[in-house]
């Protein structure tokens, strides 16, 4: 019988987070205000004080036993498995709502940054150097695949690296990149076999290349839905120098690299947007109670019941969707990749559903920056397009059933 009950060890973790939350962010949240646009200078970049801050949660974090939970164990981790990122991410969100101090407990999407599954194909000499930093959060990485012209279609990059006796010299652009405008390192995915590239069966290095402003470079930040900044930036690469020592797994095999770590960095969007539909809904659920029209709470008029019907039904379709998928990961010899791509898009779809319904609800004011709700649906909204649109999802799901892969009784 499949049990979604957190176990003694994972509500303990829940519990001595809800304290770290309490200890360290909560101050930190109230020092910054509630003003967003105080967190970004003119650029768009974080402020200096609130990278500062962003460090301070990291390495909090890392001293608490929190940062690594999930992180490989063959790189220091401790390897806590799909089911128990369901449960923490969900709590956290359903808890605290969204919070870029909080976002910034773990690696921002388990495999962008920390000890992420992409690392793994790190050499010994270059695991001594950098996996100090990285447990201890001090080192932030960046996942440098995506760039203007290749999105979803990742064989159409055109940043190069050609190499040069031990280094390879790489050329290029980066774009919608988590974590580019502050990271110290990038896993930059570059062309090394041009032919290769053309018949699409391989071609593609990754490089872990250090950003120091001269010739790997955060040019800008892509602003989005609203945001007076982001963590989303563009990188340039001008001639920068790398020994071979730094290419991340076979050369030329780039993609086996790169999707090493995508299925849990899913896991956690499909987490983070039932959490979020949680804590949209319970706000909306207090509203209906307390505000009246008409003469009495809005709760009792019929198509204020149906709206929240609708968000719980969402809710338990989705949940149950996520905790079921994450417990196959864990327990079945193959990677359920129908299930992963199922919860990345119905999920997001559904808090996008959700929190709009929610806002609704409360009328003119859930569309204020009071109530965060409009915080919250321009934090889920995006979750349709980042680490795989819903659309991609869809064609992943169809893919497997049309090679046999539908028998939903397991």
């Amino acid at each position: 019988m499949i049990d979604f009950t957190p176990s003694d060890e994972v509500r303990d973790i829940i519990n001595g987070l809800d304290k770290f939350v309490k200890q360290v962010i909560q101050p930190l949240e109230k020092k910054f205000g509630e003003n967003e646009a105080d967190l970004y200078d003119e650029r768009g970049f974080y402020t200096p004080e609130f990278l500062d801050a962003l460090r301070e949660v990291r390495i909090k974090s890392a001293e608490a036993g929190y940062y690594n939970l999930f992180g490989v164990p063959e790189l220091g981790g401790y390897g806590f498995g799909a089911t128990a990122v369901a449960l923490i991410f969900e709590h956290l969100t359903k808890t605290y709502g969204y919070s870029p101090l909080v976002d910034e407990i773990f690696p921002r999407g388990l495999f962008t940054g920390g000890l992420t599954p992409v690392l793994k194909g790190m050499t010994q000499e270059v695991r001594e150097e950098m996996l100090p930093g990285l447990q201890s959060g001090e080192i932030v990485t960046c996942f440098g695949l995506s760039e203007p012209d290749a999105g979803s279609d990742v064989w159409m990059i055109r940043t190069k690296a050609v190499q040069d006796g031990d280094y390879w010299v790489i050329n290029g652009t980066k774009q919608w990149i988590s974590n580019g405008d502050h990271a110290q390192y990038a896993m930059i995915f570059a062309i090394t076999d041009p032919e290769l590239v053309k018949q699409r069966k391989g071609g593609i290095s990754c490089f872990l290349v250090p950003i120091d402003g001269i010739t790997c470079t955060p040019i800008s930040v892509t602003k989005y839905l609203g945001a007076p900044g982001s963590k989303v930036a563009s990188l340039t690469l001008e001639n920068a120098r790398v020994h071979k020592k730094y290419i991340i797994g076979e050369l030329n095999d780039a993609f086996h690299t790169a999707l090493s770590g995508v299925d849990i960095g899913r896991v956690c969007v499909a987490s983070n947007c039932v959490g979020i539909a949680q804590w949209a809904l319970k706000q909306a659920i207090e509203y209906a109670k307390i505000r009246k029209t008409f003469g009495t709470p809005i709760g009792n008029h019929q198509i204020i019941q149906a709206m929240l019907a609708d968000c719980a039904m969402d809710i338990y379709a989705g949940r149950n969707m996520l905790l079921h998928a994450a417990w196959k990961m864990e327990h079945q010899e193959d990677l359920p990749l129908r299930e992963i791509s199922m919860i990345k898009c119905f999920c997001s779809e559904m808090a996008c559903r959700v929190v709009d319904k929610c806002m609704q609800m409360h009328g003119g004011m859930g569309i204020t920056n009071e109530l965060h709700l409009e915080k919250a649906w321009r934090y889920v909204r995006p979750m349709m397009i980042f680490d795989g649109t819903v659309e991609i999802q869809r064609i992943t799901i169809a893919k497997r059933l049309l090679k046999g892969d539908d028998d939903f009784s397991k």
